[in-house]
Order: structure tokens, then C-alpha cells, then sequence
């Protein structure tokens, strides 16, 4: 039997009806939503508007027909969007400013426990106003139960694309046992535990993660700047170990993404044909060059870096994870600034639980800050993430036939960016789950 939460509670008596017409067979309600303009996800448009049918839009801008009878929503002096896409979000991991605290944490909680917690951390990306997520790390399944939660409708959250284990190399940033002492998880992490060491080991790892639900394959091509005794920008797996992995994840249609702060790690994994490459912090020209004639994304998840400078600030880490934490926002700056001159293809991925979950597209002022024009960091959040996750016949812009996920942002984020952040208006599958009009 499928538990829901009383409508009332978040929806709305307009909702309601609009889902009671469902029980009793009736079409669905069309709604009208108005606004002085729109963000279509590739360009500006005025006025805002959105025909929405169901879960669906079904036209779009002034020329659009509205049936008879149609609800309308005028937000008057506001920015209809697509709602954002994060590429890269931690969701079952708990943000802590105390670095140890938080290890401890993870150690006392059971799984069960710490799935539960997590659904604070779904709705708070919800509200924040980004409706489809990929969630790359995560341990037990958690985030396979979070995805088909959310997906029944029994906690609120984005729409989420799961990577199960992310897949690196013994003693590695993906390697969960790294930094504590031996035999304390009664065995090595292997294959299972998308820990390997060959590229047959590679090619296990990829098929054990798409059997038990991976929608996307994450390597840690290179060390990190949270695991305890690795260096940062070290690679971490083979070219040969890097190609099998790519290779068996495109075989089985799943895109690909590399967690990678040094150059020659990121290298391997383009040569490789990785679809995306996370943090860059410590990336080359040759690096920067080869992403740009391969095509490869770029997420350089800024709001990381930020959250880093905020527990550095408090002093949060221990001195190893001080160290490359610090070298990392030393290099970052420039290595982003070269992507945006380059015309790298870059996305918007935050490294949720680096910084307090819901902060989320805050990242899109900080790529604005270092070069990159209003509409391109709003491009990244909805269509050119739609693009690089595979998702753009569903998601990622406003016309006929995608589903409804739209936000409302007050004002004009092309003159202020930072409107993002007040988002007061989310929908998702036609389904209203933020509307705070009265609080503008």
C-alpha cells in the first residue's frame, strides 16, 4: 500500500482538486503560469508563459493555446525557468562543519538511520528550487532508496539519477576504508564496493552498479580533498583500468563521470571518453584543450570550494584535509576562468554536503564572478545539464511535451544572478510543492 502525506499539507486546495480530478477519471485541470518574462532554458523571452496539462507543458509563449476554463498563475514581475538540474549532489550524506564529528557520525548511525536523515536533504534541494539531481557517492544502496522514494512519491525530492558506488582504486579518494585502520570493516573493499584493481575488476564494478540500479558510472580518476591519506592531485587508476570502465558503462548506455583535481588523472579519463569531468581544480592548458575538442563537460562545483573556505574558516579539518583543501581554492580560480574562455562546455554541479544542503544555485553566481555571462550560468543549470546527463528529451527546458518542471524567480536573474536564490515558486511533474507569492 502506497503511504502519501495529506495533500493539504504542502499542495494546496487548488491541488487537491486538480488530483481529485484524477481519481474520478476527468481530465486534468490546465493551468496557465504568467510572468513578466521567461527563461526558456536557452534564451530570455517576454512575456512568461507556460501552458501546463497534468504532468506536462503543452504550450509555451504568447502564442500558445489556452483551453477554456484554464486556471491561470500570474507571478507579475518574476522569471519563469525550468527547474534547475544540480549535477552533482552527495544527497544521503549529512553536511558537517566539523570534520571528525562527521566521520564519527557515519560510524554510530546505522544505514536505516542515515536514509531517514537524508530526506531532509531531498526537500531541501527541492525547495531550493532544482527538480532533477545526479547523485555521485553514496554506500548501501541509500541512494537508490532515496531515488525510488522520490520517485513513488512517498518523500519529497528531486528527480534523482544514482551512481551506487563510485568506482576507484584501493587505498583511493572512492575506497570508503582509506585513512582507518586495518580490519575494522572485517574485509577489504573490493569490486562490490566499487573498489578495484585491473580493468576486469573495472568492468565488474560497472556491472554490479547497473544491477542494482546505477544510472550513471562515477570514477575517481585522481585523489581527493576529504579522504584522509591520498594526495589530491595524484592519479588513481590506469588508462587501461579508466578505458574498461568508460567503455563497459557506454556499452551498457550509462554516462560517465570522473571525479578529478589533478591534470594527468582528468587526462586519462577524456582520453578514455568520460562525459564529464568533476572539480578540475588542478587542471592543465593540455587538459582544458583536449575537454574542449572532446566535447567532455565540465562541473567545477564551485559551492565545494566554498563550503571549504567555511569550515577552513572554523577550523573544521584536520591539518592533511587543511592542506589540499587549501591548495585546491588557491588553483581553482584561474583553472575556471580558462574553461570559460575556452568554450569548455561547462554544467552546474555543487558537491552537495560539502556546504549545507539547499544552498545549491548559489554555484551560479560564483561562475558569474569569474567570468561567465548571466544567461550561459543559466544555461548551465537547466539545459546544458539536461544535455549531459541524458535527460534533455525530458527536462532542462520550457516547450511542448518536456515535463513541468518549472521555478519562479523573482525579478530579472540576467541583471542579478543572485534572484536564483530566492526561488518562491517550484513545480515539478505539474505537481505545485512551493508557492510563496505572499512572502515576494
Amino acid at each position: 500500500m502506497r503511504l502519501l502525506t495529506p495533500v493539504h499539507s504542502f499542495f494546496g486546495a487548488a491541488l487537491f482538486c486538480t488530483l481529485s480530478s484524477y481519481a474520478h477519471g476527468q481530465q486534468p485541470t490546465v493551468t496557465v503560469l504568467k510572468a513578466a518574462r521567461m527563461f526558456d532554458g536557452h534564451e530570455m523571452r517576454t512575456p512568461g508563459l507556460v501552458v501546463v496539462s497534468g504532468s506536462s507543458i503543452v504550450g509555451v509563449g504568447a502564442g500558445a493555446a489556452i483551453p477554456v476554463g484554464a486556471q491561470t498563475i500570474d507571478f507579475g514581475d518574476a522569471t519563469l525557468s525550468p527547474g534547475f538540474i544540480d549535477a552533482h549532489t552527495h544527497l544521503s550524506a549529512m553536511y558537517n562543519a566539523d570534520y571528525n564529528k562527521g566521520l564519527i557520525d557515519t560510524l554510530e548511525q546505522s544505514i536505516p538511520e542515515q536514509t531517514l536523515l537524508a530526506t531532509a536533504n531531498t526537500k531541501k534541494t527541492l525547495m531550493a528550487g532544482v527538480t532533477t539531481v545526479r547523485d555521485v557517492g553514496s554506500s548501501d544502496f541509500m541512494d537508490v532508496g532515496l531515488r525510488n522514494a522520490i520517485a513513488a512519491g512517498t518523500i519529497l525530492g528531486p528527480r534523482m539519477l544514482v551512481s551506487v558506488n563510485a568506482i576507484g582504486s584501493t587505498g583511493g579518494h572512492c575506497d570508503g576504508q582509506n585513512g582507518f585502520r586495518a580490519g575494522l570493516f572485517g574485509r577489504e573493499s573490493g569490486p562490490g564496493d566499487g573498489v578495484i584493481n585491473s580493468p576486469d575488476e573495472g568492468r565488474r564494478a560497472v556491472r554490479l552498479n547497473v544491477k542494482y540500479g546505477a544510472d550513471v558510472i562515477k570514477i575517481c580518476a585522481t585523489g581527493g580533498v576529504l579522504s584522509l591519506t591520498d594526495e589530491v592531485d595524484i592519479p588513481q587508476l590506469t588508462q587501461e583500468e579508466t578505458n574498461a570502465i568508460v567503455d563497459e558503462a557506454h556499452t551498457l548506455r550509462k554516462k560517465t563521470a570522473a571525479h578529478a583535481h589533478g591534470a594527468e588523472g582528468a587526462k586519462r579519463a577524456i582520453r578514455a571518453g568520460i562525459d564529464s569531468i568533476e572539480h578540475g581544480s588542478f587542471l592543465d592548458d593540455e587538459a582544458l584543450d583536449m575537454m574542449k575538442a572532446h566535447g567532455t563537460y565540465y562541473n567545477p562545483t564551485l559551492m565545494a570550494v566554498e563550503g571549504a573556505k567555511e569550515i577552513l574558516a572554523n577550523g573544521g579539518f584536520p591539518p592533511s584535509v587543511a592542506a589540499k583543501a587549501t591548495a585546491a581554492i588557491e588553483s581553482i580560480n584561474q583553472v575556471v576562468r580558462k574553461a570559460i574562455a575556452r568554450g569548455v562546455k561547462m554544467g552546474m554541479g555543487t558537491d552537495a554536503a560539502v556546504y549545507p544542503h539547499g544552498r545549491n544555485l548559489e554555484e551560479l553566481h560564483l561562475l558569474v564572478a569569474l567570468g561567465m555571462k548571466p544567461l550561459d550560468a543559466l544555461r548551465a543549470g537547466t539545459s546544458v545539464d539536461a544535455d549531459e546527463l541524458g535527460v534533455q528529451k525530458r527536462v532542462g527546458t520550457l516547450e511542448a511535451g518536456k515535463l513541468a518542471d518549472i521555478v519562479a524567480i523573482p525579478g530579472d536573474p540576467i541583471q542579478n544572478i543572485r534572484q536564483v536564490e530566492k526561488v518562491f515558486f517550484v513545480m515539478k511533474e505539474g505537481v505545485v510543492y512551493k508557492d510563496e507569492r505572499e512572502r515576494r
